[in-house]
């Protein structure tokens, strides 16, 4: 009787330098909802920190969600 082998590959997961990343943030402060005002997506995390200042200066809203998004490219 024979058995079946398996073999596990190994994957690699890189930063896919060709896509640049995103940033953004999103005010999850508020009275009794989250104020879902937003950023819009950015380049560099400079301008989504200076709206966060901003945006804080206007209301007094002191929570974001950040988020940072880039592209992955998987091989093995």
């Amino acid at each position: 009787m024979t058995r079946p082998v398996m073999r596990l590959l190994p994957y690699r997961f890189e930063q896919d330098v060709a896509a640049a990343p995103l940033y953004e943030a999103v005010c999850v402060c508020g009275d009794s909802e989250d104020c879902g005002e937003e950023s819009g997506q950015w380049l560099t995390p400079h301008p989504v920190e200076v709206w966060m200042r901003a945006h804080r200066g206007d209301t007094g809203h002191r929570r974001f969600r950040r988020a940072f998004v880039d592209y992955a490219d998987v091989s093995h």
